[in-house]
C-alpha cells in the first residue's frame, strides 16, 4: 500500500458527498462516471469499507461513510483553495525574480532601467546576477536571463530584443604608431587582446561583402572575461580589440577610438531574453520580458550615428 493518501479518491469521495450523486460529481470534475466509481471503489479497498449504500434510484452515505465525509470535504476545500491562491499569485506580477545578465551590460543597460520597474511593480525584487560566464537556468534556479549570442539551447524560450554589432577598434595613436590595418590577416602583425568567454574559442571569424572569409586568432598581452577590462589597453594606444556596440559607441562618439576594418564583419548574434519555459512563466517574469522588450528594442546606442555606416549590424557571440 502506498505511504501517501489516496487524495485522488478523498477528493472523488467528497464531490459524490457534495453532489450526492456519482453522475453529478463526474460532471462537476469533468471526468467520467466510471473513472468517480473506480476512485470511490479503490479507496473503499484501503480504507476496509463500504462509504455508500446503493441502489437503482438512492445513494446513501454508510456510518463509516458518514465519519470520514467532513474531512474528506475539508480537505477538497483546502486544496482548492491552495489551488486558487496559488492560480492568483501566479498571474498576479509578484515576488522575487532571478535574473542572470552579462556584466558590463548590466551595469550600463539593465541597472539603469531598474528604478523605473520597481515603480511600475513594488511587490516584485529581483536577485541580479551579473556575471558574462553562462549560467545553467535550470540547474542553478534562475527565473530568466539577458543572453548576448548566437542560442544553441533549444530547450531554453528566447525572445530576441535587439541585434547589437561588435566594432573592431584601435586608438588614433595606436593607428599612428603601428599604422592601420586594411585586411584581417594583417592584424597577424599587431597585438590584438582576447575575450574569454567567446563561444567558440577566441577566434575572430571576419566576412565581407563579396562573400570572402578570414579567421584570426588574436595574439596579445592582455585577455580578459569582462570587456570592459580591455578599455584602458585601448585607450592607452597599446592594441587592438573587439567591443559590442554598447560600449564602443560611447567611446567612438567621442574620438577616442576608432572602427577598423569596417568593410569586414563578425558572426551575427542578438540580445534575448531567456527563461527555462513559456508555459509556465509566471507574471511576475512576463512583465519583467515586457519591460525590457519596450526599453530595449530600441536602445540609445543602436539610436546613434556614431558607428556610421550600416555595416557594423553584426553581432557579437557572448554568453551571460
Amino acid at each position: 500500500m502506498s505511504k501517501l493518501p489516496d487524495f485522488e479518491g478523498l477528493a472523488m469521495f467528497a464531490k459524490v458527498v457534495e453532489e450526492r450523486s456519482f453522475a453529478g460529481a463526474a460532471r462537476a470534475m469533468g471526468v467520467s462516471v466510471a473513472t468517480v466509481s473506480r476512485a470511490v471503489g479503490r479507496l473503499e479497498e484501503r480504507l476496509g469499507g463500504r462509504l455508500f449504500n446503493r441502489t437503482s434510484r438512492r445513494l446513501a452515505l454508510t456510518d463509516f461513510g458518514h465519519s470520514l465525509a467532513e474531512r474528506a470535504m475539508r480537505l477538497y476545500d483546502e486544496a482548492e483553495a491552495a489551488e486558487n491562491a496559488a492560480r492568483e499569485l501566479s498571474s498576479r506580477p509578484r515576488g522575487l525574480i532571478r535574473l542572470a545578465v552579462p556584466m558590463s551590460f548590466g551595469l550600463r543597460w539593465v541597472a539603469p532601467l531598474l528604478p523605473a520597474f520597481f515603480r511600475l511593480y513594488p511587490e516584485i525584487s529581483i536577485d541580479l546576477h551579473l556575471s558574462d560566464a553562462t549560467v545553467d537556468l535550470v540547474g542553478e534556479g534562475f527565473d530568466a536571463a539577458l543572453r548576448i549570442a548566437v542560442l544553441p539551447d533549444s530547450s531554453l524560450v528566447a525572445r530576441r530584443l535587439c541585434p547589437i554589432a561588435p566594432v573592431v577598434l584601435a586608438a588614433p595613436r595606436y593607428i599612428a604608431r603601428h599604422g592601420l590595418p586594411r585586411h584581417p590577416r594583417d592584424l597577424k602583425d599587431h597585438h590584438c587582446l582576447g575575450y574569454a568567454y567567446r563561444r567558440r574559442q577566441d577566434i575572430w571569424h571576419f566576412t565581407n561583402g563579396a562573400g570572402e572569409e578570414e579567421s584570426v586568432t588574436p595574439s596579445g598581452p592582455l585577455r580578459v572575461t569582462n570587456a570592459d577590462a580591455l578599455v584602458p589597453m585601448l585607450l592607452e594606444g597599446l592594441a587592438i580589440a573587439e567591443l559590442p556596440e554598447f560600449m564602443a559607441t560611447e567611446h567612438l562618439a567621442d574620438g577616442r577610438l576608432t572602427a577598423i576594418l569596417t568593410d569586414w564583419s563578425l558572426p551575427k548574434g542578438g540580445l534575448y531574453f531567456v527563461t527555462p519555459s513559456a508555459r509556465t512563466r509566471p507574471a511576475k517574469v512576463g512583465v519583467l520580458a515586457d519591460f525590457l522588450v519596450e526599453r530595449l528594442s530600441e536602445p540609445a546606442w543602436r539610436r546613434s550615428d556614431s558607428l556610421g555606416k550600416d555595416q557594423h549590424a553584426p553581432v557579437m557571440v557572448n554568453g551571460t
